[in-house]
């Protein structure tokens, strides 16, 4: 069963950068595709951004676009999430989640906002203060 922990975040000004990092256990990440989201206190989970299996295709939600880029390093079982110029908005537990699937066509599936996961990790907290 995969496992995933994630890391790297904490407390920040307004402006500033955090790179969150996944890593996976139990299970190689080389032909899944990945996926960040968030929760905000009182808020319902958010779709923050994906990553194609092979790492060559990427999507954000419009809210993060510009701003936040995922990458992943299968050799290192690792997907990472750099987030730029956070604002307080971006304030919430940040976990990372795993296609249920294996090489599944991307633009068909977190591409279109048709994903399924298999799990997630505990997630980790970013605060932006204003």
């Amino acid at each position: 069963q995969v496992q995933l922990v994630e890391s790297g975040g904490g407390l920040v000004p307004a402006g500033d950068s955090l790179r969150l990092s996944c890593a996976a256990s139990g299970r190689s990440l080389g032909t899944y595709a990945m996926g960040w989201f968030r929760q905000a206190p009182g808020k319902e989970r958010e779709f923050v951004g994906a990553i194609s299996w092979d790492g060559s295709s990427t999507t954000y939600a419009s809210s993060v676009a510009g701003r936040f880029t995922i990458s992943k390093d299968n050799a290192k079982n690792t997907v990472w999430l750099q987030m730029n110029n956070l604002k307080p908005e971006d304030t919430a537990v940040y976990s990372c989640a795993v296609d249920r699937v294996a090489w599944q066509s991307f633009a068909a599936t977190w591409g279109s906002g048709r994903y399924a996961v298999d799990a997630w990790g505990q997630g980790t907290q970013v605060t932006v203060s204003s």
